[in-house]
């Protein structure tokens, strides 16, 4: 496959809709370093008024692959993301997400991600499993 500029690479990030559609925004972009954060809103919460778990998984996921293919240069999917949930994030409050790799193979690769709070609590953390996609 085509290997993308660091450049390229972050306009894919940053115009990602569903990144974009959830309010997750790019703050660091380098090869190995990828932070996304999100100010959570009401659109974010469940039923308990706290932030729905899905979106906890949707940053991890995201920043993790991204970090990956800042390595790799090359697109990648998710194969598998476990992830433990260790504080409530409330309506108003800013979550920092960031990742790193930590297994680099021919075509599966290993990423953890963490989520802080504006303070460096910890409020999530996720261990990934992502596939290199390979022209057919």
């Amino acid at each position: 496959m085509l290997v993308e500029s660091m450049e390229d690479m972050r306009q894919i990030y940053e115009n990602s809709p569903f990144n974009n559609f959830l309010g997750i925004k790019l703050e660091e972009f380098e090869e190995g370093s990828v932070v996304y954060s999100l100010k959570v809103t009401p659109a974010h919460l469940n039923v308990n008024q706290g932030l729905h778990g899905g979106v906890y998984f949707s940053i991890l996921d995201s920043v993790m692959g991204a970090t990956i293919r800042t390595v790799i240069k090359q697109p990648i999917v998710t194969v598998n993301v476990t992830i433990n949930y260790f504080a409530p994030v409330k309506n108003g409050e800013t979550m920092i997400a960031r990742a790193n790799v930590i297994q680099h193979g021919k075509s599966i690769m290993t990423a953890e991600g963490i989520i802080e709070d504006s303070n460096g609590q910890l409020l999530a953390k996720a261990t990934g499993t992502f596939k290199r996609i390979r022209n057919r």
